[in-house]
């Protein structure tokens, strides 16, 4: 059974993310904002993957000059979906 999860991400143009996971696989990621072609993207290619995994690959991005990026973003939304 999946379980839907929502974040609201700090420092970028995205405005939320929400996530359908299933144990410790993403099932689908939404962004809403952004740059959608990219993140539509990020989305597909995070189907199907382990949680860890995608914060392993996704964490300390940056965009431009700031200290984050959307997905940096989405660890950061993973890392804290997996602390509750």
């Amino acid at each position: 059974m999946s379980t839907h999860y929502e974040y609201r991400p700090k420092g970028v143009c995205s405005r939320k993310m929400i996530f359908e996971i299933n144990g410790d696989i993403i099932e689908s990621l939404t962004v809403e904002g952004g740059c959608n072609g990219n993140l539509k993207g990020i989305g597909a290619l995070v189907k199907g993957k382990k949680l860890d995994d995608v914060i392993q690959a996704l964490e300390g991005i940056h965009c431009g000059m700031k200290s984050t990026s959307c997905p940096d973003q989405i660890a950061k939304a993973l890392k804290q979906y997996t602390e509750q």
